[in-house]
């Protein structure tokens, strides 16, 4: 019987040593980034297993080093896995890693952007279950690991178990500092060392991250230079409208999927607006990301300056650097921004030089919201004449505005369509839209799916620009203007299916004003050219204020 219960013991402890091995080798091949090869991670060779394994048995359980030790190696793994998972997700949106110091807020917002797709309920549920899971996970993996610390190998297995530790840990260093290309090997150690590297980012990156910042820090506060005279003095007498048009990449003419539909409609407005006498030039703009942020490239576009992540963007609106909306009430503009998607308070919205600001509860909409979007492109647009352009009583004869479009914002669902200008009323023509088609959980379970929703969601923003144009140079030929619409960034990867970071640019006004930027080089009408160099947005503000200003920059 004694022997029975020995075997029994025995049995056990070799079933849990082997399940808590597998645990530990799970965790250390959770892949951090969308493209990891899904059928071949599971037979991956993590070279931080054998050296995690022959620490723990080589650690005296009941010693406080390893305690800490066995403590500390729970933390750490769970908060590297956590780190994957946060990676995974902002490869995918973003194209990109987690960065600790500037994308906290990211967490915020897509917490938001959670609740209003799905429901404050069940994204509250979903996140309870996560983080339950990440507790549960935390407790079996103590669990699992302490039946390694408490083994007490023979002397003789301690020796070896010594030697295999630093065999082990050589390996691993070697391929880390391999695949990091500190150095190179002809054949450097079979396995992989993913675990070891992101945990080394998130402990470096901080340090180089903030240094980074401080270079940008002072960047923003250097003097931005202007025109000694004649500021823009080639806009007089125009009103000037700059229209971002989400999720507005050059996917919606590399890819096939949205090519046909895009350059269809594109075709037939400028057919329309050529009709109308007016010019267009089209060409391609770096954005400073993907997959979302867009005031980042307002920022960007705003402060001729590089706003690739939210640490800059907090620096730059702390920072004296002035904006080109700054140039243009310096040259006699009336400022404003028309944001439909800014729903809570937006104190940075002061920095950009604004004389008016309308978010969405000040634009009048009394229509239902379409998921996350508060209110269909078209009606932001009419909101911009109601409040703006058509007023009788403006203080300054003409307007520099921005207007950032969200109709072909994520969950893509439901659609607008396309109304008469004049029968817009309160917005509540739109209900029934905003009722119709499937939810965001219907849609976003099918990529196929999302990806169709996502042409037709750019495409009703395209048209629905490209119809006020005509309609604005129809009936209020009074007020001339130019007009620069452009894609505020590439939706994430997964949906655009190209790389790069290009969005397209049109200009569009009187042939005798876009003469002004002929040596920008772009192609004329409202389709660029495929091999047309793109210039990043941080280039806008100088070439736009140098091509309608008068005399010495």
């Amino acid at each position: 019987m004694t022997n029975t219960g020995s075997q029994l013991k025995s049995s056990n402890q070799t079933v849990g040593l082997i399940t808590g091995a597998a645990l530990l080798y799970l965790l250390l091949i959770v892949p951090n980034h969308p493209i990891a090869p899904e059928l071949l991670t599971i037979w991956m060779a993590p070279l931080e297993l054998p050296v995690i394994l022959l620490g723990l048995l080589l650690l005296p359980a009941t010693s406080a080093l390893g305690k800490l030790t066995h403590l500390g190696l729970v933390i750490a793994l769970i908060l590297v896995t956590v780190f994957k998972l946060a990676d995974f997700a902002t490869y995918l949106a973003f194209n990109r890693p987690f960065n600790l110091v500037i994308d906290w807020n990211l967490v915020i917002a897509g917490w938001h952007t959670l609740a209003e797709s799905i429901g404050y309920g069940l994204a509250l549920v979903t996140l309870l279950g996560t983080l339950i899971a990440i507790g549960l996970l935390a407790w079996v993996l103590w669990l699992a690991t302490g039946l390694w610390l408490k083994l007490q190998p023979s002397p003789r297995l301690a020796k070896l178990s010594v030697a295999g530790l630093l065999i082990s840990t050589t390996m691993a260093g070697a391929h880390a500092g391999h695949v990091a290309g500190h150095w190179q090997f002809a054949n450097p150690p079979p396995g992989d060392t993913s675990t070891m590297r992101v945990a080394w980012r998130y402990v470096h990156e901080p340090v180089a991250t903030l240094r980074s910042l401080r270079e940008f820090e002072n960047l923003a506060d250097g003097a931005t230079p202007l025109h000694d005279t004649g500021l823009l003095q080639k806009l007089k007498g125009y009103d000037v409208v700059l229209i971002y048009v989400e999720s507005y990449g050059r996917s919606s003419f590399d890819n096939p999927m949205y090519a046909a539909t895009h350059t269809t409609t594109l075709q037939q407005a400028q057919q329309q607006l050529s009709a109308q006498g007016l010019a267009m030039r089209s060409g391609w703009l770096t954005a400073p990301m993907v997959g979302g942020q867009s005031w980042l490239t307002h920022s960007t576009m705003a402060s001729g300056l590089w706003v690739s992540d939210q640490g800059r963007y907090r620096a730059l609106i702390k920072s004296g650097r002035s904006t080109l909306f700054d140039d243009a009430k310096a040259a006699g503009f009336r400022t404003v921004a028309i944001m439909p998607a800014i729903r809570l308070a937006w104190p940075e919205g002061d920095y950009f030089g604004f004389d008016a600001i309308y978010p969405s509860d000040a634009l009048g909409y009394g229509g239902l919201p379409f998921n996350w979007v508060t209110m269909p492109d078209q009606f932001a647009l009419a909101a911009l004449d109601r409040l703006e352009r058509n007023r009788q009583t403006n203080p300054k004869p003409n307007l520099f505005v921005q207007v950032a479009l969200s109709s072909s914002h994520a969950p893509f669902t439901p659609i607008p369509k396309l109304l008469p200008w004049d029968a817009l009323g309160d917005g509540s023509v739109f209900n029934t839209m905003g009722q119709a088609g499937d939810s965001p959980q219907t849609i976003w379970s099918d990529t196929d799916r999302v990806r169709e929703q996502f042409k037709l969601a750019v495409d009703y923003s395209l048209q629905t620009v490209f119809d006020y144009i005509a309609h604005h140079t129809q009936n209020n030929l009074q007020r001339r203007q130019l007009i620069i619409v452009l894609g505020d960034h590439e939706p994430a990867r997964f949906i655009s299916g190209v790389d790069g970071q290009d969005v397209a640019m049109h200009v569009i006004g009187p042939p005798e004003l876009l003469s002004e930027i002929d040596t920008w080089d772009l192609t004329a009408g409202l389709i660029p050219a495929v091999n047309l160099p793109a210039w990043r947005m941080d280039e806008f503000r100088t070439r736009f204020v140098e091509a309608f200003s008068v005399g010495n920059p």
